[in-house]
């Protein structure tokens, strides 16, 4: 039989069809997808209206020439001013360093409270500890410095704590992911031997998370650095008081200066966090 003959005596239903097209999705599917990157363009466009509604945009017109009058006040930068930078530098690596410590010893039973397969009451400690983990998280160090500034009064103890309760969020929600992915096994089987809960999680759970818990250690530590720059705008010590001081009276090339200090200090911070991963995980 020619092949002319066998599409001949094919069922209609199962005869090729010549302008037959391939499509991804469903025409009711795409006209879903447009529908959907419609809508998204009005709620951009409603948005941009509510927060443009005050602007003034003369100011935005005028902005290159004032930003290039800015620049031309900031150079030369005052290196002048560097030896009274050494010391406030020192005291912001202080607060970050400070600050992360206690957290990580914070962190550390509130990760293990809030791990499932690690936590002694699901129904009650471990809905406590993400609250906790969440509360933290959910205010930015700036904020809280603020606050501890007026319960404490301006200088680094502020600045430390405040760096400590916004890592406690952090490090406590990465730990505790990296302990719920451990290995099984290896704690069953250290389990089956007869040893008690604290061996278990001394010699099946711990060899397990040290890895993660030293990389996110250095991890917080750098970014604690970078946050613990700023804490002295609000007061809790560090180059950031500098910074406002030197804003202030309008010393730009003091500003400059500062700048380029910090901008150093973060890519150190960067470099020896980077290979302290590399060595430690």
């Amino acid at each position: 039989m020619s092949p002319a003959q066998k599409a001949a005596h094919q069922p209609a239903n199962q005869q090729p069809q010549a302008n037959a097209r391939w499509r991804r999705h469903t025409p009711r599917r795409e006209l879903i997808g447009w529908l959907a990157w419609l809508l998204l363009v009005l709620l951009f466009l409603v948005c941009w209206e509510l927060m443009t509604r005050d602007q003034i945009w003369a100011f935005v017109w005028d902005a290159p020439r004032q930003a290039g009058d800015l620049f031309s006040r900031m150079v030369p930068p005052r290196w002048s001013y560097l030896d009274q930078l050494w010391r406030p530098l020192w005291d912001t690596l202080n607060i970050a360093t400070l600050g992360t410590l206690i957290a990580l010893v914070i962190a550390l039973p509130i990760a293990f409270l809030a791990a499932r397969n690690t936590s002694p009451s699901v129904a009650f400690l471990r809905p406590l500890a993400l609250l906790v983990i969440v509360a933290s998280r959910s205010v930015n160090a700036l904020i809280w410095a603020l606050l501890l500034v007026t319960i404490l009064g301006p200088g680094l103890l502020a600045g430390v704590i405040a760096i400590a309760l916004r890592s406690i969020g952090f490090i406590g929600k990465l730990l505790y992911e990296a302990i719920e992915e451990i290995d099984p096994q290896q704690v069953e089987a250290v389990r089956a031997t007869g040893a008690g809960p604290v061996q278990v999680l001394d010699y099946a759970i711990m060899p397990q998370v040290l890895p993660a818990f030293a990389g996110i250690a250095v991890f917080r530590w750098d970014i604690n650095i970078r946050e613990a720059t700023v804490l002295g705008l609000v007061g809790a010590g560090g180059i950031g008081l500098q910074l406002k001081a030197s804003v202030d009276t309008l010393a730009w090339p003091q500003v400059t200066l500062i700048f380029i200090v910090i901008l150093a200090t973060v890519l150190v911070s960067e470099w020896i966090s980077a290979e302290a991963r590399k060595r430690l995980i």
